[in-house]
C-alpha cells in the first residue's frame, strides 16, 4: 500500500484524517462525523465499506458520491503493474479523490482491524474505536483484548482517541495517545467526540439528524412493515434487537444470510426472539453459509424454516408469509443487502 501511494505521490500526506475502526458502527460513525464536520464549515472526504446500493457510496467528497470510475481510473495504472488487491487500489482511488479536492479533513472508515489495513497510512489527528468483539478471529486474534490491540495499532503519537468502551483506555495511551475521550457506544456521540476533538470546538450536533446509512436499520416498507440491517456478526444482532419497533400481530417473519465464519448458531438463536418464521438464503460472498445449511442450523431454533438460495425470491416468499399482519427483516450480512439491491435498483 504505501508502495503504491509514492506512486500516486503520497496523496494521504496532503490533508489531515479521523481513522474510524471498531467491530460495528463504523460506516455509521463515519457518516456522522462527515456531517458534523461539513457543518462546521470543512471540506471533508469520507471513505466507508462495504457499500450496499453501489460502490459509490464508498468515497464521498463534501457530502456528496465522488465519481467513483474516475476516481478508480486515476490509480488502475499504477495498482495493476504492482497487482494492489481490490481494496488496496479502491482506498488508494478515495485518498487521490481527496487529495485532488483538496480537502480540509478525511474521515476514513478501516476495512480489517488496523494493524495491517490498507487504510493504515493516515496522517491521524483522531482516531475512533466504535466497538470491540468477537469477529474475524482467525485474523485478529481468539479474545477481545487481542483483536483491541490489532485495531488500536493505528494510534499515532499525540493523537486523540475516542472509545466507544473504557477498558480500552490503557490500551490507548500506550499507543502514545495525547488524550482518550470515552462517550458510550452511542454513534453519534463516538462522532461528535470525533469532530469536537478534530476541530477543538463544541459542534451541532443537529447536523447529523438527517444522516441515514443505507442497510443500517432501513426501514423499506409500511405494508407489510419491512426493515433491512446488514447486522453481521453476533454483537450486530445484539445492536439490532432492541431498536426493531414493536412487531405487528402476525410477528417478525425473518430473511436471513450468513457467513461460514461469522458464528451462524448463535446468531440464529438471537434472532429466534423475534418469531416463529425464518426464510435461509444467501448471498454471493464465497464465504457464505448456503441457505440448506443455514436451514438446518435454523431449525433447533424456529418453527417454521424455509430455504430459498435465491436471495429475490427469498424476500419475496417472507413478504408473503408475513402478509399484511406481519413485519419482514432483512438481516445477517451486508452481502445479502448488496446483492438485493443490486438485482433491483428500484428497491
Amino acid at each position: 500500500m504505501r508502495v503504491l501511494l509514492r506512486e500516486l505521490g503520497e496523496p494521504q500526506e496532503r490533508f489531515p484524517a479521523v481513522h474510524v475502526v471498531g467491530t460495528n458502527g463504523k460506516s455509521t460513525t463515519t457518516r456522522l462525523t462527515e456531517a458534523l464536520l461539513l457543518d462546521a464549515g470543512l471540506s471533508v472526504g469520507a471513505y466507508l465499506s462495504p457499500h450496499v446500493r453501489g460502490w459509490s457510496e464508498r468515497i464521498r467528497v463534501d457530502g456528496e458520491e465522488a465519481d467513483f470510475e474516475a476516481a478508480v481510473a486515476a490509480v488502475r495504472p499504477a495498482a495493476e503493474s504492482l497487482r494492489a488487491t481490490q481494496f488496496e487500489a479502491v482506498t488508494a482511488a478515495a485518498l487521490v479523490a481527496f487529495a485532488s479536492a483538496g480537502v480540509d479533513v478525511a474521515v476514513v472508515e478501516a476495512g480489517l482491524g488496523g494493524r495491517h489495513d490498507a487504510t493504515n497510512v493516515l496522517e491521524t489527528r483522531a482516531v475512533v474505536l466504535t466497538s470491540v468483539a468477537l469477529d474475524h478471529m482467525d485474523v485478529l486474534g481468539e479474545t477481545r483484548e487481542a483483536i483491541a490491540a490489532e485495531k488500536l495499532a493505528v494510534v499515532q503519537p499525540g493523537c486523540t482517541v475516542v472509545l466507544g468502551e473504557p477498558e480500552w483506555r490503557e490500551l490507548a495511551e500506550e499507543n502514545g495517545a495525547s488524550a482518550v475521550v470515552v462517550t458510550g457506544r452511542s454513534n453519534l456521540a463516538l462522532a461528535i467526540a470525533a469532530a469536537e476533538s478534530f476541530l477543538g470546538r463544541p459542534v451541532n450536533p443537529h447536523a447529523a439528524d438527517d444522516v441515514l446509512v443505507p442497510g443500517r436499520l432501513e426501514w423499506r416498507g409500511d405494508d407489510p412493515l419491512e426493515i433491512w440491517d446488514g447486522a453481521h456478526n453476533l454483537a450486530g444482532i445484539g445492536w439490532l434487537l432492541p431498536r426493531l419497533p414493536a412487531a405487528p400481530a402476525g410477528g417478525w417473519v425473518v430473511v436471513c444470510s450468513i457467513l461460514r465464519d461469522k458464528r451462524p448458531g448463535m446468531m440464529l438463536e438471537a434472532l429466534s426472539v423475534l418469531g416463529p418464521a425464518l426464510v435461509a438464503t444467501q448471498s454471493s460472498s464465497g464465504r457464505v453459509l448456503p441457505a440448506a445449511e443455514l436451514a438446518a442450523l435454523a431449525s433447533a431454533h424456529f418453527e417454521r424454516v424455509e430455504a430459498e438460495p435465491e436471495p429475490t425470491a427469498a424476500r419475496g416468499r417472507a413478504l408473503e408469509l408475513a402478509g399484511s399482519a406481519g413485519a419482514v427483516l432483512v438481516t445477517g450480512s451486508l452481502y445479502l443487502l448488496a446483492d438485493l439491491s443490486a438485482q433491483h435498483r428500484d428497491l
